[in-house]
């Protein structure tokens, strides 16, 4: 096994889970009902306790403690695509941006609940039991704000156009994508790409809202090679406040 390659693999999905943790975690209060303060809250919660998973699994082979890898490190260290780092912005946005990174994330989960590295496949096989709870309440409410009125099917097909390259760049390639699907670790972020769009479809058809032209797509990549937009830095800066004042802490 090329540990290399497994701790990039391990690195790009803890380090989404755990931005978009917190992101989701900053609807707390302030959800358009309550209902809704509540499902982000406790989907961030678990966001981040799989995030916590998959740095103790980095720490197994030869990394620092999660905590330390959580909040020790800079933006620029960070391996998460830079669709998860972007504001929240209005609801529609937010709630676009669950739709879709969480259909890829309970894809990529069930991939890797087969993987040959049985250490993931463990945390795999229990994780994608709660994504599967993410995933519904995204399919719920994409399907039921898309056609409600035609205010909300505008603001929801544009959320969707302005999400949708930095989606794709959900499955940028990492530097090793072969020796992964070579050593059956990974399938790989194609075979994961071609389920996903396979996947999201029905529902956005259901809900009528359209996928872009194919032809103005064009992946916002950079996040998996440390290149992120301007908004991760005060976000890290932000998360790992309280362990700064003392690393060193038992809580």
């Amino acid at each position: 096994m090329n540990n290399t390659a497994v701790k990039e693999l391990l690195y790009k999905m803890a380090d989404d889970l755990l931005i978009i943790g917190h992101r989701n975690s900053e609807w707390t209060g302030l959800g358009p009902i309550l209902e809704e303060d509540i499902s982000f809250s406790s989907m961030a919660q678990d966001k981040i306790g799989q995030s916590q998973a998959l740095f103790q699994l980095l720490h197994e082979l030869g990394e620092q403690e999660p905590d330390t890898v959580a909040f020790a490190r800079g933006a620029g260290q960070f391996h998460n695509c830079q669709f998860v780092e972007l504001p929240n912005g209005e609801y529609d946005f937010s709630l676009i941006r669950h739709f879709l990174f969480d259909h890829a994330d309970q894809l990529r989960f069930e991939m890797l609940a087969n993987s040959s590295y049985e250490p993931l496949a463990k945390v795999a096989r229990k994780v994608k039991g709660e994504i599967k709870y993410h995933v519904f309440h995204a399919n719920t409410w994409v399907v039921k704000l898309g056609p409600a009125n035609e205010e909300s099917h505008t603001r929801m097909q544009k959320a969707l156009n302005e999400a949708w390259n930095y989606a794709l760049g959900i499955f940028e390639n990492g530097p090793y994508e072969e020796e992964l699907k070579q050593a059956g670790i990974f399938d790989g972020e194609q075979v994961l790409f071609d389920k996903w769009l396979a996947n999201i479809t029905p529902h956005l058809l259901k809900a009528g809202l359209m996928i872009p032209l194919q032809d103005t797509w064009q992946a916002v990549n950079g996040g998996r090679y440390g290149k992120h937009t301007t908004h991760l830095e005060p976000l890290v800066e932000e998360m790992s406040e309280v362990f700064k004042i003392d690393p060193s802490a038992e809580w």
